[in-house]
């Protein structure tokens, strides 16, 4: 088992929180910096939290890597212990992939395997279309749609309006945002983050042990117009509400993101895809996608199917792998029956095997060094 270590990494960036974990390094030593040349050669394999959670997420998953494997779980911006630096919306997920970067570069690691949760899968995909040479293996979990939360319909992940409507921070639920601001750990309010993360994190009538725990990390959310979930515009389509520029539900909104170009990338992969069939927040029926929630009645003034349909986020991301693949990558899909939006809590160690399967593949498929001629 690994043991687990949290310290602040300075980058040209911002200040970002981990936590990492390595074998063959037992205590806090001196931080950072020492903890990188401690674990100098060994392969790195960089986990990516999702919206409203942190590394914490990952904290079991770290003390149980492969053997020989160090691990990496920042913080993102915006959540839990790292510089709560603003959100430019505007550049999708970008500021959340050079700042995964700047770390990367910090603890000298050049080419890392990622585990990438919901959210983050935007974040690692991005990171590989402008650095592929620092991507190997990547193991999607639960993986937003390439073509961003929201607002899009059909495998090719059209906008339904040109302004975006229906997407952005003006489509999170203002009572949950409330509740993580307010530090609520209550279960009388329907949309306590408790009741959220019960409901929809995990599938339900999953409570994991560490409950307590995961529930800080819920609560580590930044709430405001530069973080969660940022501000929204009026629209005249419906539901009336169009993306912001800021924040982070506008930096995961069609009007800014798409990373479908990560069909066309070299040389990263192979790709192993995990999700659970009981996923209720990423699916082609999500109970967060407004199209969705209007064909259910839940949004008055639903102009029909025809004209706003639920986005087919499996079917976008699973076009976007087919062209990958096509392309000369490879991929995986898994669909764990049972499970909700995190296999990673939910059954760890079906989790743990698939992820070392993807590790044991990267390898496999790496290029191997010529012999030398000189013998």
């Amino acid at each position: 088992m690994s043991q687990l270590h949290e310290f602040d990494v300075p980058t040209e960036r911002l200040r970002v929180h981990v936590r990492a974990a390595s074998a063959e390094v037992t205590g806090d030593g001196d931080g950072a910096a020492g903890w990188a040349q401690r674990t100098a050669g060994q392969p790195a394999v960089v986990l990516v939290h999702g919206n409203c959670s942190s590394s914490a997420f990952f904290h079991r998953l770290l003390e149980q890597l492969p053997d020989g494997y160090r691990g990496v779980a920042p913080d993102l911006r915006g959540f839990g212990d790292t510089e709560p630096l603003p959100i430019d919306a505007t550049r999708g997920m970008r500021d959340f992939a050079d700042d995964v970067v700047a770390v990367m570069a910090a603890l000298g690691i050049d080419r890392a395997d990622f585990v990438a949760h919901s959210a983050g899968a935007g974040v690692v995909m991005q990171l590989a279309i402008d650095h592929p040479e620092r991507v190997g293996a990547i193991l999607l979990e639960a993986p937003m749609s390439p073509y961003g939360f929201g607002g899009t319909r059909g495998a090719e992940g059209a906008p339904v309006w040109d302004d975006h409507a229906g997407s952005g921070g003006g489509t999170a639920n203002t009572d949950f945002a409330a509740a993580i601001a307010a530090g609520d750990r209550g279960t009388e309010h329907p949309h306590s983050p408790r009741n959220v993360f019960r409901a929809f994190y995990v599938a339900p009538g999953f409570v994991p042990e560490d409950e307590e725990l995961l529930l800080d990390s819920v609560l580590s959310t930044r709430i405001g117009d530069g973080h969660y979930p940022g501000p929204s515009v009026p629209s005249e389509h419906w539901p009336g509400v169009a993306p912001g520029t800021t924040g982070m539900n506008n930096a995961i909104s069609p009007a800014f993101f798409d990373v479908s170009d990560f069909a066309e990338v070299r040389g990263v992969g192979p790709v192993t895809w995990v999700r659970g069939n009981r996923d209720a927040i990423v699916s082609d029926a999500s109970l967060f996608d407004l199209g969705n929630l209007g064909a259910l009645g839940a949004i008055p003034g639903w102009p029909g199917e025809e004209v706003y349909p639920s986005q087919p986020m499996v079917a976008q991301m699973r076009a976007v792998l087919d062209r990958f693949a096509a392309n000369g990558g490879a991929y995986e899909e898994v669909v764990l029956q049972g499970v909700g939006h995190s296999p990673h809590l939910e059954v760890p160690g079906r989790f743990r095997d698939l992820l070392a399967g993807a590790l044991a593949a990267g390898r496999a498929a790496e290029p191997q060094a010529a012999p030398d001629p000189a013998g």
